[in-house]
């Protein structure tokens, strides 16, 4: 398979293309990654308010039956460490949450950052690369020398606009009917330039 066109200019072009779409995915991935961190910088209060609603939620357990051990008032006592304790799960439990919710929003974040402009810009510039490459290609395995000239010189003729035509011939029908190898070259150079190959050496 042939990627590029055998004109040097029209092939630093698209080679240029390439390299620029490329730079483009890289910069894209590289802002998704820079939203995705930022987004996810967000959270920290959360995960403090995890921590310090565990941390409590375990010294009030701790103090709840170390009261329980009192005589005659121990479990009256240790009634309110408990609701206490179970209020700290609770703070740490919406911490946990809002750290989950700020995760989400960092990952759908980062990725609508680097697939929507990396796919707008691949759905226009990827089919014309591979039309291009495909025509190219085929192209390629019918030009080996200028024998092969003919096919192209009668696509010229049904696919080159008619100023093009007048440029090489008054009547061009005429003149490839009549196999003139001057005329046949011309038209087929119309043809494979716009393909992207280069004329083959006369024989």
């Amino acid at each position: 398979m042939k990627l590029y066109a055998d004109s040097p200019v029209r092939r630093a072009r698209q080679q240029v293309g390439d390299l620029l779409v490329l730079c483009w995915v890289l910069l894209c991935l590289w802002l998704s990654h820079a939203v995705h961190d930022a987004a996810l910088s967000l959270a920290a209060p959360g995960r403090r308010m995890e921590a310090a609603g565990g941390a409590l939620a375990g010294r009030l357990r701790d103090a709840g039956t170390t009261v329980a051990d009192l005589p005659l008032v121990g479990n009256r006592v240790r009634a309110p460490f408990d609701e206490a304790g179970r209020a700290a799960d609770q703070l740490a439990a919406a911490g946990s949450s809002q750290v989950h919710a700020v995760e989400h929003l960092a990952f759908w974040l980062g990725l609508s950052v680097a697939a929507v402009p990396v796919l707008l810009v691949l759905a226009v510039y990827l089919p014309l690369r591979w039309r291009f490459v495909r025509e190219l290609s085929a192209g390629r395995r019918f030009v080996d020398d200028a024998a092969d000239l003919d096919l192209f010189a009668l696509r010229a003729m049904a696919n080159q606009p008619l100023h093009r035509l007048a440029r090489i011939s008054d009547d061009p029908v005429a003149a490839w009917r009549a196999g003139r190898p001057d005329v046949v070259r011309a038209l087929a150079a119309l043809e494979l330039q716009d393909a992207g190959l280069s004329v083959p050496e006369r024989t």
